[in-house]
């Protein structure tokens, strides 16, 4: 290889690796950063979704974002937590926000703590399965937002409604019958703790502890710094190679107690990072661990 060739393939290879978050065929970026929000809130396109608790939202929030607290989207059904409302719900809560099918959405909440992080990627994964493709989340959250100085607003945001038409991308999500047939075959991954994982420890409403068999593990919160943002691109490339491997088509099912916390991996390894095939387990170990019949391990 001549010596030229050779310095471009270097720094094309440095430069890939310097991009924090890379995103193909879509008009924004999976996640944006402060400074990026700041500049482009005058974007007509642009729709920020703010998940907080409404008290909180009046407190402050960005200019311009509207409130549509978490529990709004991720809603009890058939017994199990944190479920897709069902699809006419699902459009009135989209078109109320005022979110068209060429809008660029930022979703927003708290970065503090486990639940309030997972919030804010699964309302993200949840507008993707309503057919949204142009969906980020914002690095860092609401707190990065206010820890940056940047402007605050105590002003209601009522959105011009529209009127949304869900658009089912059933392919990100997997019914328990599906993850069944997939163990042996596809790489499940529990984004618990470890001592979820090893059965350690278990939630109240989570009929037993353990896995499901054969799943690997991946904490979702081993995707953040301790500010809330996410590691660069190539620290989460490497955690996850080391659980799922580098083959970007082998089908991925991540699961945790309530579908809720494991759409971290789930954003992230498909819009982030490039797997191809990535599903979420919405039932989790809530509705797994329900059935006797239901593979598990230790």
């Amino acid at each position: 290889m001549k010596r030229g060739v050779l310095y471009c393939t270097i720094f094309v290879f440095i430069s890939m690796l310097l991009i924090p978050f890379v995103s193909a065929a879509r008009d924004i970026e999976p996640v944006v950063s402060t400074d990026w929000l700041a500049k482009n809130m005058n974007n007509p396109k642009l729709v920020i979704v703010d998940i907080r608790k409404v008290e909180d939202y009046k407190t402050g929030h960005i200019p311009g974002a509207v409130n549509v607290f978490f529990n709004t989207w991720a809603v009890m059904k058939t017994g199990l937590r944190n479920e897709i409302p069902p699809l006419d719900d699902l459009a009135d809560i989209i078109g109320s926000a005022g979110i068209s099918p060429d809008s660029l959405v930022v979703v927003v909440g708290d970065a503090d703590l486990p639940p309030n992080r997972s919030g804010i990627t699964r309302v993200a994964w949840t507008l993707r399965y309503a057919g949204i493709e142009n969906v980020a989340v914002l690095d860092g959250g609401y707190d990065k937002w206010k820890s940056d100085k940047k402007p605050l607003s105590t002003d209601a945001v009522k959105p011009k409604q529209t009127k949304y038409q869900v658009k089912v991308n059933e392919a990100i999500f997997a019914k328990k019958g599906h993850v069944i047939g997939a163990i042996g075959k596809a790489v499940i991954v529990d984004a618990r703790g470890a001592d979820f994982y090893e059965g350690k420890q278990k939630l109240d409403f989570v009929a037993k502890a353990g896995r499901i068999k054969s799943a690997v593990n991946l904490p979702a919160m081993a995707a953040y710094n301790k500010d809330g943002t996410f590691k660069n691109r190539k620290e989460l490339s490497d955690l996850a190679a080391k659980a799922v491997g580098t083959d970007t088509s082998k089908e991925i099912i991540v699961y945790c107690d309530t579908g809720r916390l494991c759409s971290v991996w789930v954003f992230i390894m498909s819009d982030v990072l490039g797997y191809k095939n990535v599903k979420s387990y919405d039932g989790s170990s809530e509705e797994w661990m329900k059935d006797p019949n239901a593979p598990t391990e230790p």
